[in-house]
């Protein structure tokens, strides 16, 4: 399995419609944590783009890519650009090394 770095744009013009899908979003990403695919999640806090970074278990690109299409997000369209790139956690908590002080 690789581990897989996936960063969504969302659509700044339906900041309405982010926040009443926010918790079904929410929900959809909670069950791929319980399943172990989802590692972490979270939004930008900067001023830049709004959009968000998840970490993501997969086989391939294309495994995240049906995966995500699911997300409530995805599918009412307010995500404007995802770029899903294979990322090599060599430290850390995602690595499966243990670290040491």
């Amino acid at each position: 399995m690789t581990t897989f770095a996936v960063e969504y744009t969302y659509d700044v013009t339906r900041t309405e419609d982010l926040d009443t899908l926010r918790p079904e979003h929410r929900e959809f990403l909670g069950g791929l944590l319980q399943e172990g695919t989802l590692l972490a999640s979270g939004p930008w806090l900067d001023n830049a783009a709004p959009g968000a970074l998840l970490l993501v278990v997969a086989e391939d690109p294309q495994t995240v890519k049906r995966l995500l299409d699911d997300d409530p997000f995805h599918r009412a369209k307010l995500i404007t650009h995802r770029n899903i790139r294979a990322w090599n956690p060599v430290l850390g908590p995602f690595s499966g090394e243990a670290t040491t002080s």
